[in-house]
């Protein structure tokens, strides 16, 4: 049995959800890891990780657009502010999605589904590196 500790970053620009099924996979064939558990933790407050649909984008944008109807920007019962109106809706958008995400890992291949992809969802208006820490373990 071994461990495996590493780190990803993925730039976002803005409000909405970003592939990173790709950077993972990469990860997993460099590291030749084989069958085991793959654990995602994103190391933000104000974005979060999302396994969804990565064939049709429409799937996304719907995501966002029923997000937005949830938590509103802007909304007055809101009194952390701090960053703009933007700020205390991306942490309740962050609290009901997850900040992590575990996977299997089996004869080498991430175990999703057709149709499944890894995302970082995005809660915020502007621009940043969100950085994901990557955890397997197995053989």
């Amino acid at each position: 049995m071994r461990q495996l500790f590493s780190e990803i970053s993925k730039k976002t620009k803005g409000r909405g959800l970003y592939d990173i099924t790709l950077e993972v996979k990469s990860w997993i064939q460099n590291e030749s890891l084989m069958n085991g558990l793959l654990t995602m933790n994103i190391l933000h407050t104000s974005a979060s990780l999302m396994v969804n649909e990565n064939y049709d984008p429409d799937v996304l944008i719907d995501m966002e657009n029923f997000f937005s109807r949830l938590v509103v920007d802007g909304d007055p019962h809101f009194i952390h502010t701090t960053e703009g109106q933007d700020d205390m809706p991306a942490h309740i958008r962050t609290a009901l999605t997850q900040t992590q995400l575990s996977v299997p890992i089996q004869q080498g291949q991430i175990k999703l589904g057709t149709w499944q992809g890894l995302f970082v969802f995005e809660h915020r208006y502007h621009d940043f590196s969100r950085k994901i820490a990557l955890h397997y373990i197995g053989d």
